[in-house]
Formats: C-alpha cells, sequence, structure tokens
C-alpha cells in the first residue's frame, strides 16, 4: 500500500524518509503567509510552506513503524520550529520502536542543512505517555492584552458542522503529494482515504472560519499540528460532523495565538480523527498594532 518504502533507511534506531521538495500550492493566495510578498514584509525569507504539507512525509515511515493499525488508532504530533520555502528539501525522522503495540516514538522532521523544521511525537494504540503536544501546559502562556483575538478564552465551543470531504479535494494534490500512498486514491475502506494534510483540511476549515471571525485580516500560520485517528481512517467523499473547542489563546512579541481542538465524527456519531491545533497570527500584520 506505501509506496517508496525502499527509500527509508534505518540507522541507529532511527527511520529516515528520504529527502523531498515540499511544494507551496498556496503561493498565490492573496494576504497569506504563503505569498512571498506577503511573507517578505513580516520578515520570512519567502511564502512559507505550510506544516500540513510537512506531515505527508511521514505514512510510509508511521506504516514502516506501526503497520496499518497507525490509520486506525495513531497519532502525529509535531510543533513547528523553523519555516520552510517552496521546494527546499526536507526530511522526515521516526525513532524506530522498540515493542508492536501502545508506543511512542519522537518524529521530526529536517532540512537538506539539519535545520529542525519541527519536532513532536507519533504513536500507536494507548501508550502511557501523552503526546508531545499534550504535553504542553497551554494555561502558563498569559493571554495578555489580545487585541486580534479579544473576546475569545478557553472553552468557547466551536459548534458543530456537517462537512462533505469530497474526494477531488485531494485528487487535485495527488502529483504534489511528497509521499503518496496507493490509498488516497482506492482503498478496501469504500473510498480514498485522508492524507495527513488533507485530514488537517477538513478539521481546520470550519474551525477557523469560525475564529476568523474575530481575527479579522490578520495574517496567520500554523504553529503547531496534532492528528489522532481514533476509529480511522478518514474515508473521503463522505460527510462528517465537524466541532471543537478553544483550549487556550495568548500572545508573543510577535503573534496572538489560540489553541484548540476539532473533531469529525460519523452522522451516527463515532469519532473517526480529533486534531489540536496551535494557529497564530502575527501582529505587523494587524492594524489592530498599527
Amino acid at each position: 500500500m506505501a509506496q517508496r518504502l525502499d527509500e527509508i533507511t534505518v540507522t541507529e534506531g532511527v527511520l529516515t524518509g528520504p529527502l523531498r521538495q515540499s511544494v507551496n500550492q498556496a503561493q498565490n493566495i492573496k494576504g497569506s503567509i504563503h505569498n512571498d510578498a506577503v511573507a517578505s514584509k513580516l520578515g520570512f525569507r519567502g511564502g512559507t510552506v505550510a506544516g500540513s504539507i510537512h506531515l505527508e512525509l511521514f505514512p510510509p515511515l508511521l506504516l514502516r513503524a506501526f503497520g496499518d493499525r497507525w490509520l486506525d488508532n495513531g497519532t502525529l504530533s509535531i510543533n513547528f520550529k523553523n519555516a520552510t520555502t517552496d521546494r527546499e528539501a526536507v526530511r522526515a525522522l521516526l525513532e524506530m520502536p522498540t515493542q508492536a503495540n501502545d508506543v511512542q516514538v519522537r518524529a521530526w522532521i529536517e532540512r537538506e542543512d539539519g535545520m529542525l523544521v519541527g519536532e513532536g511525537s507519533a504513536s500507536v494504540g494507548d501508550p502511557d505517555e501523552a503526546t508531545a503536544l499534550q504535553q504542553l501546559d497551554l494555561s502558563r502562556w498569559g493571554s495578555g492584552e489580545l487585541r486580534i483575538l479579544a473576546g475569545m478564552q478557553a472553552g468557547d465551543k466551536i459548534e458543530e458542522a456537517q462537512i462533505a470531504m469530497p474526494a477531488k479535494h485531494q485528487a487535485d494534490r495527488l502529483d504534489v503529494i511528497t509521499e503518496p500512498l496507493d490509498w488516497y486514491t482506492e482503498s478496501p475502506f469504500g473510498g480514498p482515504i485522508a492524507s495527513p494534510a488533507t485530514i488537517v483540511h477538513y478539521l481546520y476549515e470550519h474551525p477557523a472560519r469560525v475564529i476568523g471571525r474575530t481575527a479579522g485580516k490578520a495574517v496567520g500560520l500554523f504553529g503547531a499540528i496534532e492528528v489522532r485517528n481514533i476509529n480511522g481512517p478518514l474515508v473521503l467523499d463522505r460527510t462528517y460532523k465537524v466541532g471543537g473547542v478553544i483550549l487556550s489563546v495568548g500572545e508573543s512579541p510577535k503573534t496572538e495565538y489560540v489553541w484548540f481542538e476539532s473533531h469529525a465524527d460519523t452522522l451516527d456519531g463515532i469519532r473517526i480523527a480529533e486534531m489540536r491545533m496551535q494557529l497564530r497570527w502575527m501582529k505587523a500584520s494587524s492594524e489592530l498594532y498599527g
């Protein structure tokens, strides 16, 4: 099912994927951090590759480490450290688990020159330790005097909406997915399964619209992403109930940010997948910080 598994190397207990060129497909979205002009104005080297795109480096390693069980009940939890630009060579790395079931290992992403792009954990089953992002104490950051996210607070609900997951969205990206799987096109689950970036897209889109009513036109970017298969995988060409909750809001010298959890349930209430995300908004992009 996984392609290019022969390109994974194993050295001193670490699975290393091949160098791939993650594509910035959002370059033409005006006002986004992925646009060269906008990103450069905010101090970045150019339009950034979304962190969700980098997650697509991992499936062959996850399947090598955990088997197909990861698709049913596995996690990938990454805190992004440094942004990359269009087609900069990057690779995924994963510690080789020492047991078959209920285990968590370190996972990370590096640029070709060794720069750390993101780091965290991957797991399968029900390991004893929390995921990398769930280990973070979200209450230790104060909310300060929020402007972009004024009025938003922990505990705010993101009301459920029925969201269709058409396969066409993913089919249009198959030529740029760095590690395509056969099951992204056809699978024994009754349709194509969602790649990590597709999971993020559908668990982010509705919450982002709700949060965006507060954030306005400020430029946002992903700070951290965790995807969790609960009774997975997510199958495309189906409709799920997507909702969530705000976990924390806060600020740093350059950004305001929100942590939230979202979920996808079947229409009869079975939990299929969950996501934890940090969204950041650049203060310098908001007229509220003019």
